[in-house]
C-alpha cells in the first residue's frame, strides 16, 4: 500500500511539473509570434542574379537603454571605471535616460545657479554614439524632492520661476532631448498643483513646448504595473488629455516589485495602458525591485541561485514587454553595482565582473531578437527576409549600404 502511494505520489509530481513546463513553452511560443508580427519587417534587396548578399543588423529600433549617472561626467567616477562604463553601455545599450542630471533639484539647487555642465557633457557623448536620450524630468512635484528655495517663494514669484525653468531648459537643448518626463509621479503627489491650482500642467507643457516647439513630453510614474496604482494613473491619463495635455507618452517605472515580478499584473497593466494608443516606455527597470529584501539592505550579496532567479525574472519581464505592441523601450536604472541605487540588481558587480544576468540578457537582445543572414539573389535578382526593426549594413558584391528598417514603412527595398 505504502509502496502505491509513493509511486502514485512521483508519478502526480511528474505530471505537475510537465504541465508546468508544457505552460512555460506555450507562453513563450505565444510571445515568440507576437514578437514575430509587431517587431519583424521585411528587407527586400534588387540586385543581379546570383548576387551574394550579406545582411547584418547593427542596432534595433526599440529602445533597450539603461541610465546614465551624474558621476560618469562629473569627474566623481574613477578614469578606469569610467573607460570600462562606457564601453559596457555601448556593448549592451542603445538608448538612455539621465538619472539625475536633468532634474531641477540638480541642476539648480541654489537660485538662479543653473548647472548645465554635466547634461553638456552627456548630451556631447550620446550624440557622438547616436544613442537616443531621455530628459528626466522638468519638474518632479513629491514635495521631499523640491528646493527648499523653491518652497520659500511665492505664488506669483513660484509660477514664473516654473515658467522660467520650463522655458529656459527645453529652449536651451532645443532639438537634442529626444524627450521629456514633464512632471515626475504625479499620481503619489503633485506640490505644484497643490499651490498653484489644477490647471498648472497645461501651463507646463505650454512652456515646455514654447521653449522647444518639437518637444516629446512624457508621463512617468512608479507602482503601476503593479496594478497597485494603475487605476488612479489610468483616470489622470484621461483627465489630462480630456484638459488638451499633449502627452506624448507614457512612461512606467519597473522597479516596484520584490525579488519577482507578477507576469499577469504587469500584462494586464500594459494592456490597460495600451487602450490610449500612446508609446509607452519602461523607464526605469531593476530585478529584483524596491519591495524585495535587496532594497531595505544593500549591503545584501546575492548566492549563486539567487543570481540565476534574478537572470530569469529578466528574461520573462523583457520578453512580456516586447512581445506588447504599446510598448517601445525598456531602460534599466543602472546596470553596475558601481553605480545603481539597488547595487544586486546590475548585471556588472563592482569589479565589473559579469553576472549570469548579463549572458541572458545578451541572448535575447544580439541573438533570439538580431538578424544576420547571408544568401544570394534569385532568377529575378530579388533577395527578401524577415528582420528586426532596426539599422542595417547590407553587403552586396562587396558595395556596402547602411539603411534603417523602420515600424511605421513595414517593409524596405533598396537597389544595388
Amino acid at each position: 500500500m505504502k509502496l502505491k502511494y509513493c509511486v502514485s505520489r512521483f508519478i502526480l509530481t511528474i505530471l505537475i511539473q510537465f504541465i508546468i513546463v508544457f505552460g512555460v513553452v506555450a507562453q513563450i511560443s505565444k510571445q515568440n509570434k507576437s514578437i514575430d508580427s509587431i517587431r519583424k519587417g521585411v528587407i527586400h534587396v534588387k540586385a543581379r542574379r546570383g548576387a551574394e548578399i550579406s545582411i547584418k543588423q547593427l542596432k534595433h529600433e526599440f529602445w533597450f537603454g539603461c541610465a546614465l549617472p551624474n558621476g560618469l561626467f562629473s569627474g566623481s567616477m574613477s578614469e578606469q571605471d569610467r573607460s570600462i562604463f562606457k564601453q559596457k553601455f555601448l556593448e549592451n545599450f542603445n538608448s538612455a535616460v539621465t538619472e539625475n542630471a536633468v532634474k531641477w533639484g540638480n541642476m539648480e539647487g541654489k537660485k538662479g545657479e543653473v548647472n548645465y555642465k554635466v547634461v553638456d557633457q552627456m548630451l556631447e557623448w550620446t550624440e557622438e554614439n547616436e544613442i537616443p536620450l531621455r530628459g528626466h524630468n522638468i519638474f518632479w512635484g513629491i514635495p521631499k524632492f523640491v528646493q527648499p528655495w523653491v518652497k520659500e517663494l511665492s505664488d506669483e514669484e513660484l509660477e514664473i520661476t516654473m515658467k522660467n525653468r520650463a522655458e529656459t531648459l527645453t529652449a536651451h537643448y532645443q532639438g537634442r532631448f529626444a524627450e521629456y518626463d514633464l512632471n515626475n509621479e504625479m499620481v503619489h503627489g503633485n506640490y505644484y498643483e497643490d499651490r498653484l491650482g489644477a490647471d498648472i500642467t497645461k501651463k507646463m507643457t505650454d512652456w515646455a513646448i514654447a521653449g522647444d516647439p518639437e518637444i516629446k513630453l512624457y508621463l512617468n510614474d512608479y507602482d503601476i504595473l503593479t496594478g497597485n496604482k494603475l487605476p488612479e494613473f489610468l483616470a489622470q491619463i484621461r483627465l489630462f488629455l480630456k484638459q488638451g495635455i499633449p502627452i506624448a507618452g507614457i512612461g512606467v517605472q519597473g522597479h516596484l516589485h520584490a525579488e519577482t515580478f507578477d507576469r499577469k499584473e504587469l500584462k494586464n497593466a500594459l494592456d490597460s495602458l495600451a487602450q490610449f494608443n500612446l508609446p509607452i516606455r519602461i523607464t526605469e527597470f531593476n530585478i529584483p525591485g524596491q519591495r524585495s529584501k535587496y532594497y531595505k539592505d544593500r549591503k545584501l550579496k546575492m548566492t549563486a541561485e539567487e543570481e540565476k532567479l534574478k537572470a530569469k525574472e529578466l528574461e520573462d519581464y523583457y520578453r512580456i514587454c516586447f512581445a506588447h505592441p504599446a510598448v517601445e523601450g525598456i531602460l534599466m536604472w543602472g546596470f553596475w553595482e558601481g553605480a545603481n541605487w539597488i547595487p544586486v540588481s546590475s548585471m556588472y558587480k563592482r569589479d565589473w565582473t559579469p553576472t549570469p544576468a548579463v549572458e541572458t540578457y545578451k541572448n535575447l537582445i544580439f541573438k533570439e531578437w538580431w538578424t544576420t543572414e547571408n544568401g544570394k539573389a534569385n532568377n529575378k535578382g530579388e533577395y527578401s527576409i524577415p528582420a528586426f526593426y532596426g539599422k542595417y549594413e547590407i553587403i552586396v558584391d562587396g558595395e556596402t549600404k547602411t539603411v534603417d528598417l523602420k515600424k511605421a514603412k513595414g517593409k524596405l527595398e533598396i537597389k544595388f
